[in-house]
């Protein structure tokens, strides 16, 4: 991070320098970003972590990253599950992690406004998003994965699906930059947020006692207005923990600073910065001496399990800081502003060929507003 914008965000979190560091450290001389020095790296999380670098000012270390992305996706648009060492460890294809990229693509942009950068990774993102769709049911809902002998698991998941809503979207908004039309993913798009919005049944709900279940739909904004507070509200006490985080899963008294990032994401996504900013306060110290965050801690006897300081947990933090007090233009993907903007230029017909400026705060609708004094007044 450079002037202005380093002196803003290192008010914002201690030791900004440190937490930057504790990825940049991590990333291999070809762009690759590894969970950790000798962990494996997950194509998903290997993108946050580059989301992390653009938010950071880190520009080259991120394009590396981007680019590592290009030259390791398959022929069919799709990425394995996890590599170690550069090579295939699980060799299962998942849809999510592939598309994610466009998502990555679009936040890199609009922190950079690299138009050549955005051309030179289209090529990947389109082949990436087709995978995705590729993958999608009749119903509506998106297939976990893939093997290498084309075999499908037909089985989805909530929060796959939710990040693969934003994942397409994401693409849309790449596309028509480009001056290019995919009605196949519109079509798509449009039957997956159907899906996600009120066919549960059609994803495996055993996962329900993850908290990212529960918040997904609105970080992905496939869940907005009344619908998001209304979801808000029912489950925040089963994850949310007072001056402690948010629980990865509801029945282990276990926060981390992962869901607890990703939960402030979907909370100033739907412009509740009250909420954002106070679950913020209690995540924002609990790092190690040189800046990367702990993956989580158990309460309440506050033991730092597991001992170790994932790149994208990190990420995930820096990201949550920029969506809560505006560093750059790339907190535009987590906004539903935004994609309201985007409804209303596509409503239109017209390019999204510029992207006008967010306010700081986006004001919460009525009924979010609503759904805070009930809750503080119990």
């Amino acid at each position: 991070m450079k002037g202005k914008l380093k002196e803003k965000a290192s008010q914002d979190i201690p030791d900004l320098a440190g937490t930057v560091r504790s990825i940049v450290s991590v990333q291999r001389s070809d762009g690759e970003i590894p969970w950790s020095p000798e962990g494996k790296t997950d194509p998903w999380d290997h993108v946050e972590s580059a989301m992390a670098l653009s938010v950071a000012g880190c520009f080259e270390e991120a394009a590396a990253a981007f680019a590592w992305s290009a030259r390791t996706q398959n022929a069919d648009g799709s990425f394995y599950a996890s590599y170690k060492n550069g090579h295939p460890d699980e060799r299962r294809k998942d849809p999510n992690m592939s598309s994610y990229l466009a998502v990555g693509v679009l936040h890199h942009f609009l922190v950079t406004g690299d138009q050549a950068f955005l051309s030179r990774m289209w090529p990947c993102v389109e082949s990436a998003v087709d995978f995705a769709v590729s993958m999608q049911a009749p119903d509506g809902e998106i297939f976990w994965s893939m093997d290498d002998n084309g075999v499908v698991e037909e089985r989805a998941l909530l929060t796959g699906s939710c990040s693969m809503f934003l994942s397409i979207r994401c693409a849309l908004v790449l596309a028509s930059r480009l001056s290019l039309v995919r009605p196949q993913w519109e079509f798509a798009v449009r039957k997956l947020g159907q899906a996600i919005r009120g066919r549960s049944n059609l994803f495996d709900l055993t996962k329900s006692r993850y908290s990212m279940d529960w918040y997904y739909p609105m970080l992905s904004g496939a869940v907005t207005g009344e619908a998001a507070g209304k979801r808000f509200s029912e489950h925040w006490d089963k994850f949310v923990v007072p001056h402690w985080g948010v629980r990865c899963v509801s029945d282990r008294p276990w926060v981390t600073m992962a869901e607890s990032s990703e939960c402030i994401l979907a909370l100033t996504a739907a412009g509740r910065y009250e909420e954002a900013e106070k679950i913020f306060s209690w995540i924002r110290d609990s790092r190690d001496d040189q800046g990367g965050y702990w993956t989580g801690l158990t309460f309440p006897d506050s033991v730092i399990w597991p001992t170790e300081r994932t790149t994208w947990t990190t990420g995930a933090v820096l990201l949550a800081a920029d969506a809560l007090f505006g560093w750059t233009e790339g907190r535009k993907v987590f906004s539903h502003a935004f994609w309201e903007q985007v409804r209303l230029h596509q409503k239109a017909g017209t390019r999204m060929e510029t992207f006008a400026k967010m306010p700081d705060r986006v004001v919460p609708s009525p009924d979010a507003a609503r759904d805070d004094r009930q809750r503080q007044t119990g």
